[in-house]
């Protein structure tokens, strides 16, 4: 398998960036006019300034651009030119079955892990990252799955609660639910952002340090562990719960995490990340080819590569987003997703060369420690580009700086195409900027 890892430094020269809005998803390289507007762009027809590399192929994936604070979508960079993209999932509805799952366990099993018997079913959660949009939906999700969620400008506040073991914290509630004929009551006992001291989020080790603390606090009042992913949840679940026999819940459906269903993790959310790695690379391998969008994900390509949207996906043509559907992954089924880097049966099949020839991407994993994005998303990368017949360069970048990534694309016109997982969401124009030359 053709793999070329970029990891040598290259100076760039920052530029200033002058871009407006461009067509619609619904053909592709060659869209018409349309798409909402934002704060930053309203969206109108392309007219993207700049060199060569300004019309090339760019897929946002993974962190969609927007603003970090309001989860405004940054539509300018989502309309950088007629051939950009966002691929990632559907956060919200992900959110809302991860909360569900939660809540179908603790109705099944409240007698059981109740583990001190005073009917309050207490629960830790780690959060992310606070100004990432699938974070922020996560909390939400189980928040208001479990009851325990607060109204905030007009959504769930997603804010840390610190720590709320006596239930007065003003970001969050005391639930109640009866069961079997008995009333809990459902708390949330404690909860923080897991970001270390160099500043990246999503940390497991921050997330192990903390259950510790939590744990060495609160002792039996913790009945369950929640987290915005696996990465953190394994950390927890291998640190404490796991022999405590305490049900943790992630999401990303990453190998390790499914496996340990069968050890006592409750439960995580697969995000189709083989959907989302397929269209990650079908997206930019569609205009490269001057071919509808839509060929080989909702209308089949001429080897029989074809999704099914409303199954495995969902398009929304005025965000100019994919966004793959979610599953839930519990011990009822869990041994359907152990391999969580196999390729998507649907999309398998090469593509020909005469008339899909070989073209070169510049890609980048915003943190090559990302558990999820290193140990999942990538290694399906690195089965689709073959498939699809794209020559890829992997960077991976620390987590905490953009400049880190964007140093090292300092020859954006070698490339015919890119892929870009940006470290915050607000920081689009660090990379268009470049393509600006």
């Amino acid at each position: 398998m053709r793999k070329n890892k970029l990891f040598a430094l290259l100076a760039v020269a920052a530029l200033s960036v002058s871009m407006v809005g461009c067509g619609s998803g619904s053909t592709g390289s060659t869209g018409s006019t349309g798409s909402t507007g934002s704060s930053e762009s309203s969206g109108s027809a392309a007219s993207t300034s700049g060199g060569a590399n300004s019309t090339k192929p760019l897929v946002w994936f993974n962190r969609q651009p927007s603003n970090s604070s309001t989860g405004e979508l940054d539509m300018t960079a989502l309309n950088f030119n007629d051939s950009t993209y966002y691929v990632g999932f559907d956060a919200n509805q992900g959110a809302e079955l991860q909360g569900q799952m939660v809540m179908d366990y603790i109705k099944a099993n409240a007698a059981t892990i109740d583990r001190n018997g005073d009917g309050v079913i207490g629960y830790v959660l780690a959060i992310g990252d606070i100004g990432h949009n699938d974070s922020i939906a996560r909390t939400r999700g189980v928040r208001d799955a479990l009851g325990t969620g607060v109204e905030a400008s007009g959504s769930t506040d997603a804010s840390p609660a610190g720590t709320n073991t006596d239930g007065s914290a003003s970001v969050v509630k005391d639930a109640t639910v009866d069961i079997d004929g008995k009333s809990y009551t459902i708390r949330e006992l404690a909860s923080q952002e897991m970001k270390n001291s160099a500043g990246a989020t999503w940390d497991a080790a921050t997330a192990g340090n903390a259950i510790g603390t939590w744990s060495a606090s609160f002792g039996d009042e913790i009945d369950v562990v929640v987290s915005n992913n696996d990465g953190m949840g394994m950390s927890m679940f291998n640190a404490w719960a796991k022999d405590n026999k305490v049900p943790t819940f992630g999401y990303d459906a990453n190998s390790d995490a499914v496996a340990a269903i069968a050890e006592g993790y409750g439960g995580t959310i697969s995000q189709h990340a083989d959907v989302q790695a397929y269209l990650t690379l079908r997206v930019l391998r569609n205009a490269l080819d001057g071919v509808d969008v839509d060929t080989g994900i909702g209308t089949a390509d001429d080897a029989g590569n074809q999704l099914e949207e409303g199954v495995d996906y969902r398009y929304s043509e005025e965000e100019r987003s994919y966004y793959a559907l979610n599953v839930a992954v519990t011990a009822d089924n869990y041994q359907d997703f152990t391999d969580s880097t196999k390729v998507y049966d649907k999309v398998s099949k090469q593509l020909d060369s005469s008339s899909s020839p070989e073209k070169k991407v510049w890609l980048d994993i915003y943190n090559a420690s990302d558990n999820f994005l290193s140990s999942t998303y990538q290694p399906l990368l690195e089965n689709y580009d073959d498939l699809l017949n794209l020559k890829v360069d992997y960077i991976g970048g620390d987590g905490q700086t953009e400049s880190n990534i964007t140093n090292r694309l300092g020859n954006p016109s070698e490339y015919d195409a890119f892929a870009i997982n940006m470290v915050k969401t607000d920081n689009a124009s660090s990379y268009t900027s470049i393509l600006q030359q």
